[in-house]
């Protein structure tokens, strides 16, 4: 979350929660969305069929990024409908804490935010992940040309597993 950013609002939704848990705050759900390898797109195909598809990504400047080919399904998807969903956590039930970030999918072009986030891939992912920037997109020299998106959350929900269990909403504005 960058420093000029409004910290959202958070309660703890008790239907869901154990007695005496807490909300989780929002640097914990941060964290989660920062050190995950792994995050898990949900987008709708323009006849309305749901579309799930795992992918690498970057939480960076308060919005999880990811990139994808032009003509991929999720690329064309976003097209017609750039409503998402982006889950990421543990594939565990009595341990861990999941997060699942709802929002709008928006296209990033600018050559110097661009440049920055490719630099963040390698350094999370490694040099099979370099990237550079051409004509507002990233490259690779096999896989061509990628778009890449920025999700600001507009709700995220964090899921604790275990004692206690805790369903805890944080709501931007």
């Amino acid at each position: 979350m960058s420093t000029t950013e409004q910290p959202p609002a958070t309660e703890l939704d008790a239907r869901y929660s154990s007695e005496g848990a807490t909300a989780r705050p929002w640097p914990e759900t941060a964290a989660v969305l920062t050190d995950a390898p792994l995050y898990w797109l949900s987008t709708v195909r323009p006849d309305g069929r749901p579309h799930v598809t795992p992918l690498i990504g970057v939480w960076s400047q308060g919005a999880l990024h990811f990139c994808t080919g032009p003509q991929e399904r999720k690329a064309r998807n976003l097209a017609a409908n750039p409503e998402v969903v982006l889950t990421t956590g543990a594939n565990t039930l009595d341990s861990g804490f999941d997060v699942v970030v709802e929002g709008r999918a928006e296209r990033v072009t600018d050559h110097e935010r661009l440049t920055a986030l490719a630099r963040e891939w390698e350094a999370k992912y490694g040099a099979d992940w370099h990237f550079d920037v051409e004509d507002g997109s990233f490259v690779q020299a096999e896989a061509g040309h990628a778009h890449v998106f920025a999700v600001h959350p507009r709700t995220a929900f964090g899921f604790g597993k275990g004692e206690p269990y805790s369903q805890t909403r944080h709501r931007f504005t």
